[in-house]
């Protein structure tokens, strides 16, 4: 510290502080939002932090000065603990029909409002689904649009809400669906469904959750307008419905005796408790399969990834894609699973 120049010396004292700050978001996943609403808050901003440290560690390797150590040991614990947020997989393209392709999209109503100002962005998003052909397909913000047509899945189960405009959440399968059924959230349009999907000898448990959305605007310039004391509450009171949720989900999935693959939009990141709740010992097919950021919400400054698939030990998790197809604010997923491993 004796031989920085002054210069350096406030550089470091900064770095020392978001290295704590990021060691204090590590213990966020751990904390129930119901008993820490608004410390739950933060997670959202975990990979922002990851990032400004990687950014210090990068400063000071370039000016071979042992500080590069302090965000060095935060972002190795963090690796250790959470995996990185940043991927490099190595994955097999290579298909083959025991293969199961699970995509995972909310498709926001299909532009229902025209958010996008395109024309036609219902139909882009169905041929998107038709040229990357998933055999199963888990949808968040559905709604039966009068210009779509999803016969090419052979079977299908929703769940739709609202009495003007219906929208809620959908499985597609080229499988046959031999069960269904939804896991009823209160007070919200949000819920999770469910489909017990038949492949050869083996009945797949397929979850679509959507838990509560956050109800903000992303844009920087509206957040800029927000009343921080207020959108932290509301923020934190929709965590605690997440927990809530969570919970109920979990009450279901313990009863299940199938192999399983979970996929949906949980409107919180990898660093949440809900997270590390639904997750459990499930493996995160990004984390197992994917490249890059993985984001799949559209975010201004940097990628968010707050939806996921995940799939039991029983299946090898060959190959996962992160799509940049803009027809929604969300992008979405795919992860290929194979049965033998």
């Amino acid at each position: 510290m004796k031989k920085l120049r002054f210069i350096d010396k406030i550089i470091y004292l900064i770095n020392v502080v978001f290295a704590v700050l990021l060691l204090f978001f590590y213990a966020l996943p751990f904390l129930p939002p119901k008993t820490f609403s608004i410390l739950s808050v933060f997670n959202l901003g975990v990979s922002f932090i990851v990032l400004i440290n990687v950014l210090f560690f990068i400063y000071w390797l370039v000016k071979l000065k042992k500080q590069f150590m302090v965000s060095l040991v935060i972002l190795l614990l963090g690796y250790l603990s959470f995996g990185s947020l940043y991927e490099f997989s190595s994955s097999n393209k290579v298909e083959n029909s025991q293969d199961i392709k699970v995509m995972n999209y909310n498709v926001r109503l299909f532009n229902l409002y025209d958010w996008i100002p395109e024309q036609g962005v219902e139909t882009k998003i169905l041929d998107f689904i038709k040229t990357e052909a998933p055999d199963v397909l888990g949808v968040q913000e559905y709604h039966p649009h009068k210009n779509i047509d999803f016969s090419f899945f052979k079977f299908k189960f929703e769940k739709l809400s609202g009495k003007k405009t219906k929208y809620g959440q959908a499985i597609f399968s080229q499988f046959p669906i031999v069960n269904s059924g939804s896991i009823e959230f209160p007070n919200t349009g949000n819920n999770a469904i469910f489909a017990d999907v038949v492949k050869g000898s083996d009945t797949i448990r397929f979850y679509n959750i959507h838990l509560e959305s956050l109800h903000i605007n992303t844009k920087v310039e509206s957040l800029k307008k927000e009343d921080s004391e207020r959108l932290f509450k509301r923020i934190g009171t929709t965590f605690k419905m997440q927990q809530f949720q969570t919970e109920l989900f979990l009450m279901h999935k313990k009863q299940c005796k199938y192999k399983m693959v979970i996929c949906g939009d949980f409107n919180n990141t990898a660093f949440s408790y809900v997270y590390r709740k639904i997750k459990g010992d499930l493996n995160d097919t990004f984390k197992e399969a994917g490249n890059g950021f993985g984001r799949t919400y559209e975010f201004k400054f940097f990628p968010v990834r707050i939806d996921f698939i995940f799939a039991d030990d029983a299946f090898a998790v060959k190959h996962f894609e992160s799509y940049e197809a803009h027809y929604s604010d969300h992008y979405p997923i795919m992860a290929t699973l194979s049965l033998d491993k």
